[in-house]
């Protein structure tokens, strides 16, 4: 036989290979189980977020994720982890922006939002991060809250535009007044009524300055926020990349767990992660879930 036709047999065999593999993947995806003491949770993630998706399999799959702990939970929030740095750290030590050594660019899909059980990929601020790209492996699931309308709206207030026409109000000499009780409220510390003054400027300021600053709300936002729960004033700022299709229980209960310092549970919540490929419609089947189509609402 010549080196040529064995060449081309080759090249056969291997496209053959290549064209029963996707054949025997074709209708499958991941099922991913995050197993801890209070129970399991199970996800799935987003072909709508295509870096994201690809990255967490590759390194569940090496066991990157074995043995780490959701060392950031804040209760009515979310639950964090993926800190590789968090491996054996003892519950008195505190942690950083630990992760592989690279971010991810930013997958914002207008319909993926921060709804109850919604996994979403942590980062650094915007003030070190302008282009938002995610950790690399650090993420969290969110917990959040049932919304009614109107808390709903005022959370979609364009808070970056509204510090900065406020900061600009208060310089004039007809809202002296104000800048006076900013001043004071710096002063004694009173973040959250400094935070509703601010808000209840919000029509002043759109009146003096012609502005709009109410972020737009999707039929879908107000449905889910309102009945499910969730986390409205994440949405496009964090990547969401997958979905908890069993264990919102699970959530709750690590969510409510004693925290110390920056967050971090006082007892290590130690996780293991199982990678499993599934029918998808047995997946569907199974936990009364859909897969999204696209990204419209």
């Amino acid at each position: 036989m010549s080196i040529k036709i064995i060449r081309i047999s080759l090249t056969i065999l291997l496209l053959s290979t290549l064209l029963l593999q996707a054949c025997s993947d074709n209708g499958k995806d991941y099922l991913i189980t995050i197993e801890t003491d209070f129970g399991d949770i199970k996800m799935i993630l987003y072909d709508q977020s295509p870096k994201h998706k690809k990255n967490f399999i590759e390194l569940a799959e090496k066991g990157f994720y074995d043995s780490l702990i959701f060392h950031r939970v804040i209760n009515g929030f979310m639950i964090q982890t993926g800190d590789p740095d968090s491996k054996g750290l003892p519950a008195t030590e505190n942690l950083r922006n630990g992760g592989p050594g690279y971010t991810i660019p930013s997958e914002f899909v207008a319909s993926l939002i921060h709804e109850k059980g919604a996994v979403a990929a942590a980062r650094q601020g915007d003030n070190i991060n302008p282009k938002k790209e995610s950790s690399g492996s650090q993420f969290y699931i969110v917990q959040g809250k049932v919304w009614s309308e109107e808390e709903l709206r005022n959370s979609r207030i364009n808070f970056n535009e509204l510090y900065k026409y406020f900061g600009n109000l208060i310089e004039r000499s007809s809202f002296k007044h104000v800048k006076d009780q900013v001043t004071k409220l710096q002063e004694e510390q009173k973040i959250q009524e400094l935070q509703d003054l601010i808000i209840n400027m919000k029509d002043t300021i759109e009146t003096e300055y012609d502005v709009e600053l109410d972020l737009p709300l999707s039929k879908k936002q107000i449905n889910t926020y309102t009945t499910i729960g969730g986390t409205p004033h994440l949405d496009g700022s964090y990547t969401v990349f997958g979905k908890v299709v069993e264990g919102l229980d699970i959530i709750d209960k690590i969510a409510a767990v004693e925290t110390g310092p920056n967050d971090r549970p006082l007892k290590n919540i130690i996780i293991t992660l199982k990678v499993e490929k599934k029918n998808r419609k047995k997946i569907e089947q199974s936990f009364g879930f859909q897969y999204p189509e696209d990204s419209s609402y």
